[in-house]
């Protein structure tokens, strides 16, 4: 899902009005590029926050501090032909996106309260953000750019804040796939690299660039080699939506499904050095290659080869989004959502890897479309999905409502549950 938030703006926080109208979907058919669109709903009361003593500042773009975690789980999760398993057991992946939960200024209490949520719904993966590329550092974030040179930020308000995270995470015994670069603008992503190292604004140069690259590899360096002994990171993933085309809307006019896949079996193997014991996803939309077909999410325009992408070595599970609403599919997106599940649980099946529906959503007639929808998971034997998003009523407000969001008052909050204890949710 494409999301507009200032990245020098807390969700909780004034909000930065775009040009798209609300709800409307950047990057779908026919795109042209070069606006903003409005994700989220404004939160009125205070955003003062009030929280325990952060910890001790560490130097900024300095090595990282020595974490320690708590002991359990005992076991990673990996797949196992098309399924997971952790300990040697069946293990089921189902949850929810929450890319605000490390980047919106939550203390642990409220990161504890998001958290607990998600866990009622019968979560045990969410999905976030490990990234916050920035030029003039404000709030929380994880790398500030300065005339191309980039300084990770490794304290509190940086990747010490991220440990909030994990460590909640492990008190809710939820996994997280972590995110660790954005296609579009919001919150940085891989034009901040393209612009700051090149000084350009073609998108795809963050795929082919050797400056680029070497840059990126960097960050991926010091954040995943933070985790990698964590057995609650679930998986690291390339990137949110990958495509040959971003926020920008200009391209050098040479990408193609090859740059990607390409870009992916460096990136992917890069990280398996630095981390061997978890997984590694791509993070993109599962578009498929095939030109001439009248369905634009088919047609391999946006440079993504579902199949290619899937057969990788070093990527251990695939992942599809699914909003038929924005894709222009908007005529019957309950039965256009249905086909692209079984599409995918046959390329699923095909690749003998696990195969994550891990961003999903529509506006309209939720309940009945996400009934099908889950129906449909569980009859193709798809692996797992993860709703697009999670919200919660916290005291001081709601988390991010981009109009997706469901809350524990939401009648869908129960369907989620419902689903999470077919599918075997791991309680």
């Amino acid at each position: 899902m494409l999301i507009t938030i200032s990245a020098l703006t807390l969700a909780f926080g004034s909000v930065v009005y775009a040009q798209q109208p609300v709800w409307a979907q950047c990057g779908g058919i026919n795109w042209s590029g070069g606006k903003s669109c409005l994700y989220f709903s404004p939160i009125t009361t205070s955003p003062v926050i009030t929280g325990p003593t952060p910890p001790p500042t560490t130097t900024i773009g300095g090595p990282s501090p020595t974490i320690t975690f708590d002991p359990w789980p005992t076991t990673n999760i990996q797949a196992s032909g098309t399924k997971f398993v952790g300990g040697g057991q069946p293990w089921t992946a189902v949850g929810a996106n929450a890319y605000w939960i490390g980047l919106t200024g939550l203390n642990s209490t409220e990161i504890d309260a998001a958290f607990s949520d998600m866990r009622k719904a019968g979560a045990t993966v969410v999905r976030t953000w490990g990234f916050n590329e920035v030029i003039s550092p404000n709030g929380i974030y994880y790398q500030s750019w300065s005339n191309g040179v980039p300084t990770i930020n490794t304290g509190p308000t940086g990747l010490e804040n991220f440990d909030l995270v994990v460590n909640s995470a492990w008190q809710h015994n939820l996994r997280l796939i972590v995110s660790l670069t954005n296609n579009w603008a919001d919150y940085g992503g891989m034009d901040v690299y393209v612009k700051q190292i090149t000084g350009s604004s073609n998108h795809d140069l963050f795929y082919t660039d050797s400056r680029v690259i070497a840059a990126y590899k960097n960050y991926i360096k010091t954040f995943v080699s933070r985790y990698s002994s964590n057995i609650m990171i679930f998986a690291w993933e390339l990137a949110n939506e990958p495509r040959c085309k971003g926020s920008t809307g200009t391209w050098s006019g040479t990408c193609n499904t090859t740059t990607i896949t390409n870009w992916a079996k460096d990136i992917s193997a890069y990280i398996k050095s630095i981390d061997p014991s978890h997984m590694v996803a791509i993070g993109d939309e599962g578009f498929y290659n095939q030109p001439g077909n009248p369905s634009y999410p088919y047609q391999g325009t946006e440079g993504i080869d579902f199949d290619a992408n899937l057969a990788i070595d070093t990527i251990d599970f695939g992942t599809f989004h699914a909003y038929p609403e924005s894709w222009g599919e908007s005529s019957n997106p309950s039965s256009w959502g249905v086909q692209w599940i079984n599409d995918h649980a046959a390329s699923q099946k095909k690749a003998s890897k696990p195969v994550l529906l891990e961003e999903f959503g529509v506006l309209n007639n939720q309940a009945s479309v996400y009934t099908a929808w889950y129906n449909a998971i569980i009859s193709s034997g798809l692996t797992g999905d993860l709703i697009w998003q999670a919200g919660s009523h916290l005291p001081r407000g709601d988390t991010p409502n981009d109009g997706y969001t469901i809350y524990p008052d939401d009648p869908v909050f129960t369907l989620e549950k419902s689903h999470a204890d077919a599918l075997g949710g791991n309680i």
